[in-house]
């Protein structure tokens, strides 16, 4: 929020240096991001004095050129060459003197040089008023009033402005700040608190009146709970054109582009007294009749920017008397009903409306404008008569016409202050030091909070209704402390803390996995538990009725709550593939949620992520590609780390796969693992293969870390690796082969590996072959060649009369 301290200063007159005002406005909650200075005219023309031409003759070598010699008040007239025809001798002009910087209309400036024109020196630069940046008129030099002495600095003449602009990180509870005249008003509190008592000046509205009745509108409020407040007027016989000097200059400070002088005027009192206001074309109000309601759901509505737009059943309109919407309440005008150059009456709105409508209808519609910003968070409701009538005088002002009609103010149920104790000694305990009590008073009396009651124990107090965030207690207490200062308080040396309990156990299975993948090359990334409803499309197993949905979502893309983590990942994978990080591994600790029939339900997830090659680049080492067996890999590892062996190895239903497998125990999921499917990898333009695995991290929990570790010694005595190459059908997997192998030999029998599946000529068809290898190994002897024979023979009969195998 951009807050002008010249405009600041029309409700306060302090004259302390902007640097020292942010400090305060800083400590008073109201962080100061940064201080910037605006000027009305780039350059404040600087280097630009007014001139008397002494003499204006034909150049010699250009037709359309003039030689002149200019008196520029210190007693040495200058040449300047000038193409202007009407250039003449005896005028008053503005002159840019050498070394002095002009400015285009894009703000991009250009030196002014000592040079030559055709041959005829020319020592600065005659202007026209659009050159200077005071208008847009470049048919001749600007001519001025010959009683301006020469040497007279141009920035005088023109009353050059310039102002210090504060850009303030509003927090969304402070809606009271939204506007330079709560700015100030929460400046003088905190300079009450340092002793210096400065009035608080509000803008006078004692002069407004009706001047007829000859325009009147009537209107209706059908939903009081969405419009608690709604204020009107009729201005008629005005003209619309483009705003004062003074006003654009107000608006440009803080950003705003004029408009016209009407549309200018309710951004101003919006910006002055934070007060959103609404200018209809009261031409264009069918029936001289505004009613306020919700329409039917799919109603279409073309908003100022040219787009049309289907209307939600609970989105408040402005509509005519035909019922026909001409606004968006509180958030966007309609196309048809704006203001306009021919526009000579109008209606001029001012309205207080229920915070949570127009937060939803400014999300559903994906507006945010000045106006749904204040109506969001909450203005004063008792500020919009007022804000009505200051609005009307500044119109009147600046657009002339007069007031066609009585004010219409419908406001059945007025919205009261708010009525809160504060209790001395929870004061005390919350602050962690004693506030003078006289010092507190003070405080409050300059925050507008009035006393009931005083007692021993405490304060009655009645807090004003603009002060939407100050209901209880603790808001009290917090306003005191941020105008006493933070810095104030003094605090104790000694550290007290409070011991919470946490299941330990499941925290050090957590690092033990985080401290193995990092030890492996992974980063650990920590997404939104937000995201797309569009997701759920992408996995038949994923269903809407299951979405845990916003009610008020800060955009689309976070509208619900994720049901999968493997679409936030992808989108971490996506963004790094698109600043050329290519090869990745990724871990997540995350919560999946679920709206049941049941209720709401949340289950926790670790998920990896692999893409790209294993190992970072180097001369000395072979790249290889990332695949499914690599990940299996990994997955082993960590399930073994916890001590969980004996997994079973199943094909994976979950259709995020397009090859995959799951690990369970017993009747126990604990891991969907494999390749993501292309059409998935698609959606987000992800043209490498990824691989996925998603542990049921409850599961991993309830088995990993409580299985008994078994110490025993390592053998002295040689292993011996015996190979099998067995001809099988091509159904038959190796965890079969794996399986039956520890079956036939329980003692002596160790590892088993695969080292080769070989598919293709010369087989069979329907038969594959697998090159397995075994190793054997007895801790208490050597094997002779006559046992290894017997276990191998043992291992062969298995494999064919359990899996028709026969070794090739």
């Amino acid at each position: 929020m951009k807050i002008s301290y010249n405009w600041l200063k029309q409700f306060l007159k302090v004259d302390w240096e902007a640097e020292k005002t942010g400090e305060l406005l800083t400590d008073l909650g109201l962080e100061v991001e940064g201080i910037e200075t605006v000027e009305s005219i780039k350059g404040s023309l600087e280097g630009v004095v007014i001139g008397k031409i002494l003499t204006c003759n034909q150049h010699p070598n250009a037709d359309r050129l003039k030689v002149t010699t200019v008196d520029l008040g210190n007693g040495e007239p200058v040449q300047i060459v000038c193409g202007a025809p009407n250039v003449a001798a005896g005028q008053t002009v503005p002159v840019v003197t050498i070394g002095s910087t002009l400015y285009d209309a894009k703000g991009k400036g250009f030196k002014i040089k000592k040079g030559k024109i055709r041959g005829e020196e020319s020592l600065g630069m005659i202007c026209a008023e659009d050159e200077l940046g005071l208008g847009s008129s470049h048919e001749g030099i600007l001519v001025l009033d010959d009683a301006i002495e020469a040497g007279t600095k141009a920035a005088e003449v023109f009353n050059i402005e310039s102002d210090e602009v504060f850009e303030i990180g509003l927090t969304p509870n402070r809606a009271d700040a939204m506007s330079h005249f709560g700015v100030a008003r929460d400046l003088r509190a905190g300079l009450l608190h340092k002793e210096i008592a400065l009035e608080l000046i509000s803008p006078s509205v004692s002069d407004f009146r009706v001047d007829d009745r000859t325009l009147k509108f009537d209107v209706e409020v059908e939903n009081i709970d969405k419009a608690p407040r709604y204020v009107g007027i009729t201005i008629s016989d005005l003209t619309v054109k483009d705003s004062p000097k003074w006003l654009q200059t107000k608006l440009k400070a803080i950003g705003l582009t004029p408009i016209n002088n009407v549309v200018d005027v309710t951004n101003y009192v919006l910006h002055e007294l934070g007060q959103p206001l609404h200018a209809f074309d009261a031409s264009k109000v069918k029936g001289n009749k505004i009613i306020v309601k919700t329409l039917s759901n799919g109603t279409k509505f073309t908003t100022l920017d040219g787009v049309e737009r289907l209307l939600h059943e609970e989105d408040l309109m402005i509509c005519n008397g035909n019922e026909e919407p001409l606004c968006i309440a509180g958030v966007f005008g309609g196309i048809d009903s704006g203001v306009t150059n021919n526009t000579a009456s109008i209606f001029l709105e001012s309205a207080y409306f229920n915070p949570v409508t127009i937060r939803k209808t400014a999300k559903r519609h994906a507006l945010n404008t000045d106006a749904s910003f204040r109506f969001e968070r909450g203005i004063d409701p008792n500020i919009a008569k007022y804000a009505l009538k200051r609005a009307t005088n500044l119109i009147l002002e600046v657009a002339g016409g007069k007031v066609s009609s009585e004010i219409v103010d419908l406001y059945p149920t007025k919205i009261e202050d708010h009525q809160v104790f504060l209790s001395y000694e929870k004061m005390d305990r919350l602050i962690g030091a004693k506030i003078p009590r006289e010092t507190v008073k003070n405080i409050l009396a300059s925050l507008d909070i009035k006393f009931n009651s005083v007692t021993d124990g405490g304060i009655g107090l009645t807090v004003p209704s603009y002060r939407v965030d100050v209901t209880r207690e603790a808001d009290v207490i917090e306003e005191i402390l941020r105008v006493y200062g933070y810095n104030n308080v003094e605090f104790s040396h000694k550290l007290n803390t409070s011991i919470s309990f946490s299941d330990f156990n499941n925290v050090k299975i957590e690092n033990i996995v985080a401290t193995q993948l990092i030890s492996q090359g992974f980063n650990e990334t920590m997404a939104n538990s937000l995201t797309k409803s569009d997701y759920i499309s992408l996995s038949e197993m994923l269903k809407e009725e299951h979405n845990v949905v916003m009610l008020n979502p800060l955009s689309s893309d976070l509208g619900v709550m994720r049901q999968s983590l493997l679409f936030s990942g992808l989108e971490s994978v996506i963004y790094n593939i698109n600043r050329k990080n290519n090869s990745l591994k990724f871990f997540e600790f995350g919560k999946t949620y679920h709206h049941f029939e049941s209720g709401y339900n949340e289950q926790k997830h670790l998920t990896l992520f692999i893409t790209g090659k294993r190992t970072k680049n180097g001369w000395n080492i072979t790249q290889k590609k990332s695949d499914f067996f690599y990940l299996k890999g990994v997955v082993s590892a960590l399930l073994q780390r916890l001590g969980i062996q004996k997994t079973k190895t199943t094909l994976t239903k979950n259709d995020v796969f397009s090859e995959g497998i799951t690990l369970s125990l017993g009747k126990t999921k604990l891991v969907d693992l494999g390749v993501v499917k292309f059409s998935i990898l698609k959606e987000f333009d992800i043209k490498q293969e990824v691989l996925f695995a998603d542990f049921n991290w409850e599961n991993i929990l309830k088995i990993g870390g409580k299985s008994k570790v078994k110490v025993s010694e390592l053998s002295k005595f040689q292993a011996v690796k015996r190979d099998f190459a067995l001809l099988v059908d091509e159904k038959v997997t190796f965890d079969e082969i794996y399986n039956l192998a520890f079956q036939a030999e329980k003692n002596f029998l160790k590892e088993v590996d695969l080292f080769d599946v070989y598919e293709g000529d010369n087989l069979e068809k329907g038969k594959k072959s697998y090159a397995v290898s075994f190793l054997i190994q007895d801790n208490n002897k050597t094997l002779n060649d006559k046992q290894i024979d017997k276990i191998m023979q043992k291992l062969q009969l298995t494999f064919e009369k359990n899996i028709g195998a026969t070794l090739r």
